[in-house]
Parts: structure tokens; sequence; C-alpha cells
């Protein structure tokens, strides 16, 4: 997958029975449908000190210089070849998401074009993918600037859907303190080691 840039947000810091489909970095992606629960974020959050957080932040390998020079790509493809790892990521996630009555997971999500860290994309989801007011849990593998999850937030809200969090494999340190998901909480089970050098 990949990042994003612009939203709302300005970045200065570095420098259920959808069928939606987006593709970006070669990923084709979906919204799917998720049974309906009631539960809050805060009962299931993940303790720092979980063991597993170091499993997944050690599966994720690091591309220097790709796509272009000077990016740092976070490949996941090394988490998704270790079955328990992957296991334990989507544990985490569904432990967190437990109760919360999400209709709908997106992953990246009619169509909203967005600036990313290096260059231009577009993400499109079928019309009827989602219903108006249903709740929808935004899902990604890394978020840098929030530019893709500032345009799945924009695509989902047009189609009428209540996107209640972003939540996101990788997030990269640096950038942290500057997206912006128009209101939307973001949540990150690991940050990228890459940057905390």
């Amino acid at each position: 997958m990949g990042e994003e840039a612009n939203c709302d947000a300005v970045m200065e810091a570095g420098n259920g029975n959808g069928n939606g489909k987006a593709k970006e970095n070669g990923h084709a992606t979906a919204v799917v449908a998720m049974p309906d629960v009631k539960a809050k974020a805060e009962d299931a959050v993940v303790a720092p000190g979980d063991p597993r957080l170091q499993g997944i932040s050690d599966a994720i390998r690091v591309v220097p210089h790709f796509p272009k020079q000077g990016i740092m790509f976070n490949d996941i493809t090394t988490l998704l070849l270790r079955p328990g790892v992957f296991k334990d990521a989507l544990d985490m996630f569904v432990e967190r998401y437990r109760g919360m009555g999400i209709a709908a997971v997106a992953g990246e999500v009619i169509s909203e074009t967005y600036v990313l860290e290096y260059g231009t994309d577009c993400l499109e989801m079928h019309v009827g993918a989602i219903e108006p007011r249903e709740r929808v849990l935004i899902v990604d593998d890394l978020v840098a600037t929030g530019g893709t999850l500032c345009a799945a937030i924009n695509l989902l809200e047009r189609a009428g859907a209540d996107v209640v969090e972003c939540a996101c494999l990788i997030g990269l340190p640096k950038f942290k303190d500057f997206y912006k998901l128009n209101g939307k909480p973001v949540y990150v089970l690991v940050e990228s080691l890459e940057y905390e050098k």
C-alpha cells in the first residue's frame, strides 16, 4: 500500500457486504462486512508491553530508497509470510474493535484523488458498498502523513458512512504530530523503527 500526503492537513514535518475495490502500489482492497456488536475501544487497548508487538515489529522489512530516493518503504510482505505473527496483528485489531458496532471494514477505500508522499493516486469504491450511517473502520498498513486515510474518510463519508476510527499496522513517528484525519482518531500497532534513529 503506501502513503500519502494532504487532506485537511499541512505536512511540513519531514521537510457489510461490500465489494469496493481500491488499488495502491499494486494492492487491491475491499470493504468487508462485519457483525454488528457493541463496546468501547477503551475496553480493549493493547498493553505497551504486549510481547506480540515486538514480533510484529521484527517481521516488517524496511526497503531503503523505494520507490524513490529517500523513501524507506515498510514492506509487510515479510509479516504476511509469518502466519503466527500475522495472526497476532489481526488478533490485536479484533481485540480493540470487538463490540464497537462496526458494520464494515474498509481497507482503503464514486473516487477520491489524493497526494502520496511520492506522487498522486485515486481511491474508488462501489456505490452501495456500505449503507448510510453504517459504522465503518478504515484499515491501512501504514500511516505517514494521513493522505490515504483522509481520502478514504472523505470517500466513505460521501457515501453516508459513520467512520469510527482509522487502524494502522505501522506509523511513521516523524509525521505523527502532523496528520489530521478530519477529526477521526488513528490507532497504530507499531512505529517504524527506521524513523526512530
